[in-house]
């Protein structure tokens, strides 16, 4: 396994970092409407109930069975509407946030992280518009997530949309631990329903005997978080484990959002398929992955 010594030094200076965030994630000023609209749908339909039915759907689903490229090439059709600091389809967005890591010299482990983190999008070949999980409708798959079953926190983008979700009117999905108990840890709550969630629960599947470590599950499965790990938000759900985490989830954030620009990658590069094809044959031993 690869050594872990420089997951805490990314060649992006602190004086960089706080730069580039005036730059990107900027929801208020002359936002795109459709972003607006996606996350007042997400905000009123990611119940718990919703999230429990969802869960369902997906896992009963038979599992199609992808190499690494078949299953990129799929995210060549989709368009995160969320995001407003990008327009090309998403597979360039995997590998510019993969090439910036491998760039850094960071682990191979790492590098792949990148490119696969938001491989959950393809979910889009299995859903559908009711449930917002289409290329029209992408309010299942797509934009921050939340844990639901307790209070969304006003820190979220367009909290104003928070009180269109019946749960922040139930008694006990609407308090601050709702559901939970204190330090119970992220991973016994459900946090709303989309690409994150879908992949983690695909790598966690039996079928996929991969050798990817904890820390990059973790990433994978959080790094949509953003009320966790860049608002401050849900510490009395923390357990020790989530803590010892959030410094890789915080890392990886880095090579996630300060990576975008509309710059197309070269996609026929044979250098950079050859490279990413070695790394996942590393890390998935049978060459596939089950989707």
């Amino acid at each position: 396994m690869d050594n872990y010594d420089n997951i805490r030094s990314p060649n992006l200076s602190n004086d960089s970092i706080e730069e580039k965030k005036n730059h990107f994630r900027q929801y208020k000023s002359g936002v795109n409407e459709a972003i607006c609209n996606h996350y007042r749908n997400l905000r009123k339909n990611q119940t718990l109930e919703y999230n429990l039915n969802i869960r369902k759907k997906f896992e009963n689903r038979e599992k199609v069975k992808m190499t690494l490229w078949d299953a990129i090439q799929k995210l060549n059709f989709f368009v995160d509407v969320s995001d407003p600091d990008i327009e090309l389809s998403n597979i360039h967005h995997l590998f510019q946030s993969a090439e910036k890591a491998r760039e850094d010299g960071k682990s191979t482990w790492f590098q792949l992280t990148c490119l696969l983190h938001d491989l959950g999008k393809i979910m889009y070949l299995w859903g559908s518009d009711e449930d917002g999980t289409s290329i029209s409708n992408q309010w299942g798959i797509v934009g921050d997530t939340f844990i639901v079953g307790c209070k969304i926190p006003n820190s979220v983008v367009y909290p104003e949309f928070n009180i269109t979700n019946t749960d922040m009117s139930h008694p006990i999905y609407s308090t601050e631990l709702g559901i939970y108990k204190k330090g119970c840890g992220l991973n016994n709550t459900l946090c709303s329903w989309g690409h994150d969630e879908f992949l983690y629960q695909t790598l966690m599947n039996p079928l996929n005997e991969n050798k990817l470590p904890e820390e990059a599950l973790y990433m994978i499965r959080y790094h949509s978080l953003y009320p966790w790990h860049s608002r401050g938000e849900y510490n009395m759900l923390e357990d020790s484990k989530d803590i010892d985490m959030y410094e890789f989830v915080s890392e990886f954030n880095k090579y996630d959002l300060y990576s975008k620009e509309n710059k197309p990658i070269n996609l026929n590069d044979q250098k950079i398929i050859s490279h990413y094809t070695n790394i996942f044959n590393k890390y998935f031993p049978s060459g596939v992955i089950y989707l």
